[in-house]
């Protein structure tokens, strides 16, 4: 009898088969979602941080949980990645998640529910499991989603093409990055016009004996002429 009772409805088994074949012919433009194979109650998803938004580079993962009785009742919403937008691995106050059965709608299916959070994560609004941050941390997170997300057995059993992609991009990443010196190396050299090591300004290069003495020279020569000048212009008024 237990067996029997751990089973999945028909309806929510066949209901969600239907939404998932939906979403592979029509995906929903980033994200990609995934039920586990042991437990098609339980959905993971991805969202892509879309551009011009701070999450933008990022890669957000979490679940939704469906009720025995769905379609009739709403899923649980959580969000496991760190995003500075939701709290991670609590359930999301929105008006497709549990939060609200009175306004779920059993036509709405894994597609509106996924299109909601996407579009509710790009926004805001607060809600309960929401967060407050700066579009500075936003950023930082989504530049560290990928690492973390790398961590969760789940995430790169469910997600192995995104892994790959990740793991590209970091890969990329590491073999342009310079060490810190010789990117000062890198700076001083393009200054420099090419020199290993950085020109010293004429301002404080040491001068030649035979230049200085040379230099004299020709100072007191133009002062000798200049004088000589005066004088002549001298004589030449008292001949007047």
């Amino acid at each position: 009898m237990s067996s029997k009772r751990s089973k999945v409805p028909i309806t929510a088994t066949q209901r969600l088969k239907q939404d998932y074949n939906r979403l592979k012919r029509d995906p929903v433009p980033f994200v990609t979602a995934e039920p586990l194979p042991s437990n098609i109650l339980e959905w993971h998803y991805v969202v892509r941080g879309p551009d011009d938004t701070p999450y933008y580079g990022g890669f957000y993962h979490g679940k939704l949980v469906f009720p025995r009785e769905f379609p009739f009742k709403p899923p649980s919403i959580y969000m496991i990645t760190p995003s500075g937008r939701f709290k991670c691995n609590q359930r999301l106050c929105l008006s497709i998640s549990d939060f609200h059965p009175d306004t779920w709608n059993p036509a709405w299916s894994v597609t509106t529910i996924l299109t909601g959070l996407l579009s509710f994560m790009v926004e805001e609004t607060p809600t309960l499991g929401s967060v407050e941050t700066s579009v500075y941390t936003k950023q930082n997170l989504a530049k560290c989603s990928r690492l973390f997300n790398l961590k969760n057995e789940t995430f790169c059993e469910l997600f192995p093409d995104i892994v790959k992609e990740i793991n590209k991009a970091i890969a990329e990443a590491n073999h342009g990055r310079l060490p810190l010196d010789a990117q000062n190396e890198s700076s001083t050299t393009n200054l420099t016009g090419g020199s290993d090591t950085p020109q010293t300004p004429d301002i404080n290069r040491r001068q030649d004996p035979q230049e200085a003495n040379r230099g004299l020279i020709n100072l007191v020569i133009l002062v000798g002429v200049a004088m000589f000048g005066l004088a002549v212009n001298n004589i030449l008024k008292g001949a007047n």
